[in-house]
């Protein structure tokens, strides 16, 4: 076996990755996916300051210094001069899969986890992309053709293997992406982040808009903000007020109509969050994230109450039955024999057992950035997100990707149709979507265009490209956009 052209410097003290890894080092022309991960989870930037652990060529680094991070980056081919000082944030990113000794990798693991000063962000390739990858077994991994080794991780093995080793309670922020946090109230506050988006205010330029976005966020909450929850320019308006006046103007301004359905949002959010947190580990009240603790204070009786109504949602989502009736009864989704099929925009709309069921294949798993349908089995656990990118577009959009989550077993897996010769396309998009979406109407007119034309009296053969266009000649019918037209004639 040959080795590399150019033997690699020695590493520095405390650091031993072999020579050959260097040849696993891409160049980038964009950021890596765990690395715009964590911007869009607001884990980088305002002056965090990002050490890279194993950077390669250090395109994430030059990226990220253009995006205003400070941010280094040590490699032991590429970068080994650069000293490795702890920093807020550590990225370790595809780097495990490279490592052929197993303890050696622990220890990799380890060394990162004790640079991070809040968090380490650790990314991996997955068992599905074996398919790319060339080489024979060897060890617990391949040896690929380039003489270059890979491991590939489980999703949820991967998040399970990242809390073992650092013993913090790890995060699957997206497939192949975990977070572990070296503060359990950052890991709640990202928690509740993503299940309680923080409220966008109204732009206020005076005390009417001002007042107006204290409204519109009392209608969306069902209670009234506390003032550190007020934007500052907002409070500035509103000094003028009492606590009281401003409760009393904001009352008597709110449609009680809406006050009462956020009410009822805020609370269903807020137990969705408890019983993700049990699944995760659930700290005392004083360690909830602040909107969180209010919401607790103004719908529960008590944290206990909140608690114990969060934990029997958890046992319900145990409970077929119950799981199945609550498809049953969701006035959003489309549901089959086998599973309840939701457009991303609805899933908020659907009961909050179902929401849970999602986020605890999410947390395990993590959660695809492309997705556009959700699909909950109500026979055994899975969890499918299903990637149509072209669903508002096209009347019946070809599948891209789909990735689940069997929740017994944790497995995951992803399959990819672009190079499919006869792809799965979906019908009735409208029963994908809430009652008032303001697509629903167009995409209903198409279905009932279709049914009446007859494209709908063979349903086993129009579930795929090739099967679907049969029927289409068959009726003598044509799409036009999201107008069914009778079809041209060859010789017209």
């Amino acid at each position: 076996m040959e080795g590399p052209s150019k033997a690699p410097p020695p590493p520095p003290t405390g650091h031993s990755w072999s020579s050959d890894r260097r040849r696993t080092a891409i160049a980038r022309l964009r950021l890596s996916i765990p690395a715009r991960q964590a911007l869009g989870d607001r884990q980088l930037g305002e002056g965090r300051t990002v050490l890279d652990y194993g950077c390669g060529r250090g395109d994430d680094v030059a990226a990220l210094e253009r995006l205003g991070c400070a941010v280094t980056g040590w490699d032991p081919y590429y970068l080994n001069d650069t000293p490795t000082r702890p920093a807020e944030v550590v990225m370790l990113t595809y780097v495990l899969n490279v490592v052929e000794d197993p303890g050696e990798r622990r220890e990799t693991l380890r060394r990162a986890w004790d640079l991070a000063q809040d968090l380490l962000v650790v990314s991996a390739r997955l068992t599905w992309e074996r398919r790319k990858v060339k080489g024979e077994e060897f060890g617990d991994g391949i040896l690929t053709s380039r003489r270059t080794f890979q491991y590939l991780f489980g999703a949820g093995e991967l998040r399970a293997y990242v809390a073992e080793v650092t013993g913090a309670r790890a995060v699957s922020a997206a497939p192949g992406v975990v977070y572990a946090f070296k503060d359990n109230a950052a890991r709640m506050q990202y928690l509740a982040q993503r299940i309680v988006p923080d409220a966008d205010w109204l732009a206020s330029a005076d005390t009417a808009s001002a007042l107006a976005s204290v409204v519109d966020y009392v209608e969306r909450r069902g209670r009234q903000p506390r003032i550190d929850e007020v934007p500052r320019p907002t409070a500035e308006l509103l000094a003028q007020f009492t606590p009281g006046e401003l409760q009393r103007l904001t009352r008597d301004s709110a449609d009680a109509t809406k006050v009462s359905e956020g009410a009822k949002r805020s609370t269903l959010n807020t137990l969705l969050y408890l019983a993700v947190e049990l699944f995760n580990g659930r700290g005392p009240f004083s360690s909830l994230p602040h909107s969180v603790q209010l919401n607790v204070r103004a719908f529960f009786a008590s944290y206990k109450e909140a608690c114990r109504r969060a934990d029997r949602l958890l046992l319900k989502l145990r409970d077929d039955a119950y799981v199945r009736g609550a498809m049953n009864g969701s006035a959003t989704g489309k549901l089959t024999p086998t599973a309840l099929y939701v457009h991303r925009r609805a899933v908020d709309r659907i009961p909050v057992v179902l929401r849970l069921y999602e986020h605890c294949a999410s947390i395990a798993a993590g959660r695809p950035a492309s997705w556009t349908v959700l699909k909950l089995k109500h026979k055994g656990r899975a969890v499918s997100w299903l990637d149509y990118p072209e669903f508002d577009t096209d009347p019946h959009p070809r599948i891209h990707s789909s990735y689940t989550v069997d929740m017994r077993t944790l497995e995951s897996s992803r399959i990819f149709y672009e190079e499919s010769e006869n792809r799965p396309l979906l019908h009735r998009k409208h029963e994908f979507l809430a009652p008032d979406d303001p697509a629903g109407p167009r995409y209903r007119r198409l279905t009932e265009s279709e049914v009446n034309a007859g494209l709908y009296e063979h349903p086993h053969l129009i579930g795929t490209e090739r099967g679907w266009e049969a029927e289409l000649v068959r009726c003598g019918r044509e799409l036009r956009g999201h107008r069914l037209v009778r079809r041209r004639s060859v010789n017209s």
